[in-house]
């Protein structure tokens, strides 16, 4: 039996019943439906129906009832005919690679989607569907915390990742926005375990510098651990020295430390959701368990695994105990929760600003470098620079309706 393709086009203010009426007609004529696709902005419908119909006079009926159910809705019909080559070419496109790309920042201006788009097209990629992933925004009211994000998915084959990911970060250091690129796999879709590093990525501050400053050796620590961050200096030769010079501090100080630490934007609306969605979480630090054992209890999270201060007499003895969790013990820690979970390493996110956080973040299925050194970035999965922590909700495709709603 011999069918025709057609592609239905529909544009014009969106009404209830719109959809089911065009396909009630389709529905008569027993059409096949071979793809669907609609899109909503600002109350103005973009539908699309890929039909196949019987050859003959239901194909110029169809077309012709199609029309006028159009015109009833006063909205504007298009067709186009698709050849049975051209429908085939499409088919084989599924075999093609899948990619997301999301896009973030304060604020999002059209020389930045534009740019993004420019190298998408450079590569002849096609966009499948782009999607707003953040609130409306109002124009009137001054918002406590502004961002904007959007998704595209894209498909195609990419020949050299590295130059493809290479043009996105300097798109993204030139107009101050994010661009994470990802694989569009099943480990995408199912990941299960966040792991956080602690100072300066949960907290908004580094905690031996903290104490150090009430020790009175607050410069030379604060220089150890900038040179430590940068990769300059050894991590585990870094932290030794720095806990020789917190020697004689009371433990007393602690306490009031820990009770004033500056939680970073975004974390708890990100861990709520990560719980509420099914995901567990961990701090992977550099720093002290006392101090990550109190953001446990103030974020509700799963696991904890940092350095153990040396106290002894009520006073901080310059040691510590147990082996030192440098870069290269977070990510074993890593690999040991995704074991224990019973999870592929692929279904692993890690987050993190300093050197001794690429080990992680390179092993995860999902590396980001939040508000990271130029060195970290440069040799991370994806960064976030331009928004807070929740940021990473937005790399997992979820929506702001999905995760305001938890927190009303």
């Amino acid at each position: 039996m011999a069918t025709d393709i057609f592609l239905l086009n529909i544009t014009g203010q969106d009404k209830p019943g719109l959809t089911s009426s065009l396909t009630g007609v389709l529905a008569e004529y027993d059409a096949k439906v071979l793809d669907i696709g609609q899109a909503n902005i600002h109350d103005t419908l973009s539908l699309g129906i890929l039909f196949e119909i019987k050859s003959g006079k239901d194909s110029a009926a169809v077309l012709k009832d199609l029309l006028f159910k159009a015109y009833e809705l006063g909205i504007t019909a298009k067709f186009s005919p698709i050849s049975l080559d051209d429908y085939e070419e499409w088919v084989d496109q599924q075999g093609k690679d899948r990619y997301i790309v999301t896009i973030m920042g304060e604020k999002l201006a059209a020389k930045q989607i534009s740019e993004v788009t420019k190298v998408i097209s450079a590569k002849n990629l096609n966009i499948d569907s782009i999607k707003r992933l953040t609130g409306r925004t109002s124009l009137v009211k001054q918002d406590d915390y502004p961002r904007a994000s959007i998704q595209l998915s894209i498909r195609g084959k990419i020949g050299d990742k590295v130059d493809f990911t290479r043009k996105f970060m300097e798109i993204s250091s030139e107009l101050d926005f994010d661009i994470a690129f990802q694989v569009d796999n099943i480990f995408r879709r199912n990941r299960r375990l966040v792991c956080f590093d602690m100072d300066s990525t949960l907290i908004q501050t580094e905690v031996i510098d903290e104490l150090a400053e009430l020790a009175g050796v607050g410069d030379q620590v604060r220089a150890i651990t900038e040179s430590a961050m940068q990769g300059e200096i050894d991590f585990n030769e870094s932290f030794k020295r720095r806990m020789k010079l917190l020697k004689g501090l009371s433990e007393d100080v602690l306490h009031d430390v820990a009770v004033n630490l500056p939680i970073t934007k975004g974390a708890k609306r990100l861990i709520d959701t990560l719980h509420y969605y099914g995901f567990k979480t961990a701090i992977l630090s550099g720093g002290f368990t006392y101090f990550g054992k109190y953001l446990q209890k103030e974020l509700d999270i799963d696991y904890v695994y940092a350095n153990q201060l040396e106290i002894k007499d009520g006073v901080l003895t310059g040691g510590y105990i147990g082996e030192i969790v440098d870069g290269n013990k977070k990510a074993e820690y890593l690999k040991l929760l995704a074991e224990k979970m019973e999870i592929d390493i692929g279904q692993t996110i890690a987050v993190g600003d300093g050197a001794n956080d690429l080990p992680m973040l390179n092993l995860a299925g999902l590396g980001i470098a939040f508000h990271a050194k130029p060195k970290v970035k440069d040799n991370a999965q994806n960064s976030i620079s331009s928004i807070g922590l929740d940021g990473v909700l937005y790399l997992l495709g979820y929506h702001d309706r999905q995760i305001d709603l938890l927190h009303k």
